[in-house]
């Protein structure tokens, strides 16, 4: 009986061909790459999820100075028009002072004439005035002596005479001029004292209170001697010219109103679910119509503490979305460009929002 036969055996494999191994490896290669490159952007979109730009709309903002004289009186000079350029301390304008001159001519003579007295007093007596008082003192002790001895001889001889060489009236004129001596003798006697001590302190006190008076006076005059020329408090622009040379100025009056070219800002307002993405001195842009193709820089220079436009009693979510707080986009402007009032578009730098 034949034995079954055994199956045959099955081929060898054959090893596949070089380029299909190569395209494997190339397409296993590219889908890893798909898988990081997918993760890579799903990791960046949510990391960057809060970063989006802030763009606002406001105006442009600045501050403006309206200059009046201190003192009332008439404008003789006006010296810059509308547009022109100021630097601080420029003469804006002049008052006349043909009647305030003088004036401080006469007050400046005034405190000359009490600073002579009140040094006058101050120094005392000269030498030569205590030297007079005691020779007048010296003076009257001898017409003193004199009087008295002259008294005694009439005196005398009328009591000897039994007032037959002399008479009584001899004797009572003779008494009388003795006694004017003796008076003359004291009243000289007290001038060299004063002479000595010198001007009391009271009399000094009141010299030198009409001398500050008087230079009171003189600084008054002075200040508004100054005041008549109207200078430019600091650099700006003349944006109207009130006054005419002839017109009368007053202190309620203005004569010229200035539009400060430095600083210079955006007035905007940013929602309250932005706010927690602004902080001052962030970076900003600003561009507006007239300049299409500019950016000016800028920053964030203030932001209200308070809501504006919206009741101050906050009582339900949908209020609270809809709050606006103004900031202050502060922006270089060297050349002047910006204008008050001028619509402007402001770009705040890219930021994170900020998380409680």
């Amino acid at each position: 009986m034949n034995e079954p036969s055994s199956p045959p055996a099955a081929p060898a494999p054959t090893a596949a061909p070089r380029p299909l191994r190569r395209r494997q490896r190339w397409t296993a290669l590219g889908a890893g790459l798909i898988v990081v490159a997918a993760l890579g952007s799903w990791w960046y979109a949510g990391r960057n999820r809060g970063l989006q730009p802030i763009v606002l709309y406001g105006n442009v903002d600045l501050r403006e100075v309206d200059l009046a004289f201190n003192d009332s009186g008439r404008i003789e000079s006006v010296a810059v028009d509308e547009g022109d350029r100021v630097r601080r301390g420029e003469v804006l304008a002049q008052l006349d002072t043909s009647r305030l001159r003088p004036m401080l001519a006469q007050a400046m003579a005034q405190a000359a004439a009490e600073r002579a007295v009140l040094a006058r007093l101050r120094h005392g007596s000269r030498p030569q005035e205590i030297a007079q008082a005691r020779a007048n003192l010296a003076l009257a002790r001898a017409q003193q002596q004199q009087a008295l001895v002259q008294y005694a001889r009439i005196a005398s001889v009328f009591r000897r005479s039994g007032g037959r060489a002399v008479s009584r009236q001899d004797v009572t004129d003779a008494n009388a001029a003795a006694g004017v001596a003796v008076a003359r003798t004291r009243v000289a006697r007290e001038a060299l004292r004063l002479a000595v001590l010198g001007p009391r302190r009271e009399d000094i006190a009141q010299a030198a209170a009409l001398l500050a008076a008087d230079q009171a006076q003189v600084a008054l005059l002075r200040r508004e001697l100054a005041d008549a020329t109207l200078r430019a408090p600091l650099d700006a622009v003349v944006r109207t010219r009130v006054a005419e040379p002839g017109d009368m100025a007053s202190p309620q009056r203005t004569v010229f109103t200035l539009a400060i070219t430095n600083p210079k800002w955006v007035r905007a307002y940013i929602p309250e679910s932005d706010l927690g993405r602004v902080h001052p001195g962030m970076k900003a842009s600003v561009a507006v119509d007239a300049f299409a193709h500019r950016r000016f820089p800028g920053w964030v220079g203030f932001i209200s503490s308070e809501a504006q436009f919206t009741p101050k009693t906050i009582e339900t979510p949908d209020l609270r979305t809809s709050l606006v707080y103004e900031i202050r986009v502060f922006v270089e402007d060297p050349h002047d460009d910006l204008r008050l009032g001028m619509p402007a578009t402001v770009y705040l730098a890219r930021t994170r929002r900020t998380h409680s």
